[in-house]
């Protein structure tokens, strides 16, 4: 199965986050973070269950550093649901899949 998840780094943030159209999902996470691999699958199962509504777009805070500064990303996970380019809600820590899935469509 091929990953519905898009990796994004400071670089690309710009074109990938804040230049795309309707919803992105950004996940900030690292490698060495529990709770952000614990939420991993149920992402990329609402990435599939939203497939054209949304984009779940992952950010590693360990090798892009600017990014998170940016967003006063403090601990994590933070996820951030940005529309055409701007934040319009936040969640930091891990949740239930159900709880993930209902904010993200309050939002589509």
């Amino acid at each position: 199965m091929s990953s519905s998840t898009v990796a994004v780094t400071d670089a690309s943030f710009a074109t990938d986050v804040l230049a795309a159209k309707g919803l992105v999902l950004v996940d900030f996470w690292a490698e060495w973070c529990g709770p952000c691999k614990a939420i991993g699958p149920a992402l990329e199962e609402i990435s599939a269950e939203f497939a054209g509504k949304l984009t779940v777009a992952k950010v590693n805070i360990d090798d892009n550093p600017q990014t998170p500064n940016d967003y006063a990303v403090t601990g994590i996970p933070t996820l951030i649901l940005f529309k055409d380019g701007k934040p319009v809600s936040k969640k930091v820590g891990a949740a239930p899949k159900s709880v993930l899935k209902q904010w993200v469509a309050d939002q589509v």
